[in-house]
C-alpha cells in the first residue's frame, strides 16, 4: 500500500522557527490504528509513570503516561516507520535526530479539566535550540486541540514548571522562572488547529502550550513523541526531572546516551 505523502514546506520551517509551533498534516496518517492499539495497551498496562490527573469529584478521566516505547511494540513500530526523523530534521535545521521519549494523554468525554499551560523544557534534563515534540490526536479534535503561544520558545526566562494535580512548584527555587501566565487573559497570540487523526502539531520544547478540557461526546486520545537534534545536551536541574530516567549517569554538557535514547537519523 502506498504511503501517505507528508509535505514539509519552506513556510512550515519558517513558521516553526518563528512561532515555535506548526501543524504537519498526515504525519502519522498511516499509523493511526497502530497507535490506537498501543494506547489501549498502555491504558490496560500502565507504566511506572502513569498518572490520573483529576481530583475526587471532578468529571471524566484525564490519563497520561510516558516512556513506554520499549515495552509497547506498537509505539516502537510507529517510531521506526513513520517519517518523524526526517520531518524533525527539516524543522530543527539539523541532520542528527535522537529519540527522547513518548507520551500518551487521554481525555475521556465530559472531562472539564484543561491541560495546564506549561513549557516542557524546564521539566527535562535536556537543553538546546534543536528540539521538537509531535502531538498527534487519534480522534478528530476541534475545541480539545493543542494550543500554543506563538514565539514563547524565544522568551528570555522560562516558565515555572508545576505539578499538574497538586498545582505546586516542581523545583524548590522559583527565582529562575517566570510565573505561569494566562495567555487568554493577557492577550497572547495563541495558535490552535482543528485536526484529523494522524495530523500532528510540531512544537519546540520551550513553547508554552496547553489544551482545553474535553467537553465533547468522544474521546480525545493523543500520542506525543519528543525528539532532539545536534545541539541538545544534558543539563542539571534544581531537583528531580520529569521524566526522571534514574541511573542515567550523564554529566552536564554530554549528549544523551545513545543506548537509552536511540539515534533515529544521523
Amino acid at each position: 500500500m502506498p504511503q501517505t505523502q507528508v509535505c514539509v514546506t519552506a513556510q512550515d520551517i519558517a513558521t516553526y522557527q518563528l512561532d515555535g509551533a506548526v501543524v504537519i498534516r498526515n504525519l502519522f496518517a498511516d499509523h493511526v490504528e497502530t497507535l490506537r492499539a498501543g494506547v489501549a495497551r498502555n491504558m490496560a498496562e500502565p507504566g511506572p509513570y502513569a498518572a490520573e490527573n483529576l481530583h475526587d469529584g471532578e468529571r471524566g478521566r484525564f490519563f497520561d503516561d510516558y516512556c513506554n516505547w520499549q515495552r509497547i511494540p506498537e509505539f516502537r513500530t510507529v517510531i521506526e516507520n513513520a517519517p518523524v526523523a526526517d520531518v524533525a530534521a527539516a524543522l530543527m535545521g539539523c541532520d542528527r535526530v535522537q529519540l527522547f521519549h513518548d507520551h500518551v494523554l487521554v481525555k475521556e468525554p465530559g472531562t472539564a479539566k484543561p491541560t495546564p499551560w506549561h513549557q516542557d523544557g524546564p521539566y527535562y534534563f535536556v537543553q538546546g535550540q534543536q528540539t521538537v515534540s509531535f502531538w498527534c490526536p487519534l480522534d478528530p479534535v476541534d475545541t480539545a486541540s493543542l494550543r500554543c503561544v506563538a514565539g514563547s520558545h524565544l522568551w528570555e526566562k522560562p516558565v515555572l514548571p508545576t505539578r499538574w494535580l497538586a498545582e505546586t512548584s516542581f523545583y524548590p527555587d522559583e527565582s529562575a522562572y517566570q510565573p505561569v501566565p494566562d495567555p487568554d487573559a493577557e492577550g497572547m497570540e495563541v495558535r490552535e488547529w482543528a485536526m484529523a487523526p494522524g495530523d500532528a502539531v510540531a512544537f519546540n520544547f520551550m513553547t508554552l502550550h496547553g489544551a482545553r478540557g474535553n467537553e465533547t461526546t468522544q474521546r480525545r486520545r493523543a500520542f506525543s513523541l519528543r525528539l532532539v537534534g545536534e545541539d541538545a545536551r544534558f543539563v542539571e536541574r534544581p531537583g528531580p526531572t520529569s521524566p526522571p530516567f534514574p541511573g542515567h549517569g550523564m554529566k552536564t554538557g554530554q549528549r544523551l546516551r545513545e543506548d537509552w535514547f536511540p539515534v533515529l537519523r544521523a
